[in-house]
């Protein structure tokens, strides 16, 4: 793949880049950005065209995404055990969404790249003492000290290569295939210790009933698995480093993750992250909050998709679950009136964010529950489709968020509170707001059709091996 040259490529510098660290050296930077261009990109175009496929199959009603991950990455976290234990979560998940839905669950993950972080500002204050904020791995260090919060341009590097390392653990993880009769063993093992598994015994008893008519018929439970990458695509000297012209097809790729998304505060019309997004060919999504306006959202399309090419945008709206069901409708009414194939997506966790009495940022479960019924419901109104759950979730055992079937409390906070920045479900709450959510589809999409959904949780192709984005680079 070749450098990305020209006018084109070059505006977005001319413009305002909000959340733009301040580099101490402009010079060392112009060095590691040099760097990063002569590297080989971490994925590839075909990849990329693949999932905009999915994608377009999932604003069409055919297909339903889930995209979760690390609220941000961290490079002292970094191993195959914790990529593992991430992934066979949101595979758990998708078992669960896929019989629920009765189509296909494509999988995305908040992975390999998401090391930098937007701040509301841009210092903190520390017992009197006021440093620049942690913006993530890729620019700083979270520990509290003028040395660690320095920006520092070096760690672009350790980005790409802690990226490539985990694109390579969910690389492989896709060739090993999953098999949905152990991961829905797995589901039941937490159904029977879930102090609110009796809720869920019902249908995970119909998705193993499912799976064990599919084995009877002679279906193939164990298939290659379509896997992906995504991130915020927050530093554009980074991205911009690794975008890359396909000389086959002479389209322009952001070759550092198969999805890209720009935050709520970097969605300025006029700034430099809409104009870069404008120049690359991947899949990209933007986020919602509650301020956004239709016509911001029409505007955004014209930008981002003129050609209104499906599987291209999605909207990932996150407005909180008091307000949810009253700034979605026109969103949707206005977008879909306009013939836009936008695939739209529930992220409940960033506008349900709260401060514990001991100071910690939170979540509460039934929060983040309410503003997914709420998007399911506005869908359902209009009668469009509810396209994918977009969630910081880990599979560690940790204490970030409030409620769940354990019932976390306040006080169990500091137990396990490890996030470098917003607060995660852990797996057990993963999994309690999948099956709650599994009650949110039409009770007529787990009939017919469903055991096929379960099992195939793949296009045709990736069940037989041929998937891009389970081939290495």
């Amino acid at each position: 793949m070749l450098p990305l040259t020209g006018e084109a490529a070059a505006h977005w510098r001319t413009l305002v880049a909000h959340q733009r660290p301040e580099w101490p050296s402009m010079a060392e930077l112009g060095d590691v950005v040099d760097h990063l261009a002569a590297l080989p990109p971490l994925v590839m175009p075909q990849e990329c065209d693949t999932l905009a496929a999915r994608l377009a199959q999932a604003a069409e009603g055919k297909a339903f995404l889930l995209q979760g991950g690390d609220c941000a990455e961290r490079f002292d976290r970094l191993s195959t055990r914790a990529i593992h234990s991430k992934l066979r979560l949101l595979h758990q998940m998708a078992v669960i969404l896929a019989y629920a839905s009765a189509v296909p669950v494509v999988k995305v993950g908040r992975l390999a790249g998401q090391y930098a972080k937007p701040r509301s500002r841009p210092t903190e204050t520390v017992a009197g003492r006021t440093l620049p904020v942690y913006r993530g791995d890729a620019v700083n260090g979270i520990g509290f000290s003028q040395a660690e919060r320095l920006p520092d341009p070096a760690r672009l590097l350790r980005m790409y290569d802690a990226s490539r390392y985990t694109l390579d653990v969910m690389r492989a993880f896709a060739r090993g295939g999953t098999d949905p009769r152990q991961l829905h063993k797995r589901n039941q093992d937490f159904v029977s210790r879930s102090p609110a598994g009796e809720r869920y015994e019902e249908l995970a008893g119909r998705i193993g009933r499912a799976l064990s008519t599919k084995n009877a018929r002679g279906g193939d439970a164990s298939h290659t698995t379509e896997l992906f990458a995504s991130h915020e695509g927050l530093l554009l000297d980074y991205e911009a480093a690794l975008t890359r012209r396909d000389p086959r097809s002479g389209r322009r790729y952001a070759g550092s993750g198969h999805m890209l998304w720009i935050g709520d505060r970097t969605r300025q019309l006029d700034g430099a992250h809409v104009a870069y997004f404008a120049t690359i060919d991947n899949p990209i999504a933007v986020k919602l909050g509650p301020a956004t306006t239709p016509e911001q959202a029409l505007a955004l399309i014209d930008r981002l998709d003129p050609d209104r090419r499906p599987g291209r945008l999605t909207f990932i709206v996150r407005m909180g679950a008091h307000r949810v069901r009253y700034v979605l409708p026109e969103l949707v009414e206005k977008v879909t009136a306009a013939g836009a194939p936008v695939l739209w997506v529930c992220d409940p966790m960033h506008g349900n964010t709260v401060e514990a009495p001991s100071g910690h940022k939170t979540r509460r479960f039934d929060d983040i529950l309410a503003e997914v019924a709420g998007f399911f419901e506005v869908h359902k109104a209009f009668g469009t489709h509810a396209g994918g759950l977009h969630i910081e979730l880990t599979g560690e055992d940790v204490t970030e968020c409030v409620g769940g079937g354990a019932e976390l409390g306040f006080a169990d906070l500091h137990r396990s509170y490890e996030s470098a920045c917003d607060p995660r479900l852990n797996g057990d709450q993963a999994l309690d707001l999948t099956f709650l959510v599994a009650e949110m589809f039409n009770p007529g999409a787990s009939g017919a059709g469903a055991p096929d959904a379960v099992v195939n949780a793949a296009p045709r192709e990736a069940r037989h091996g041929n998937s891009p984005a389970s081939s290495g680079t």
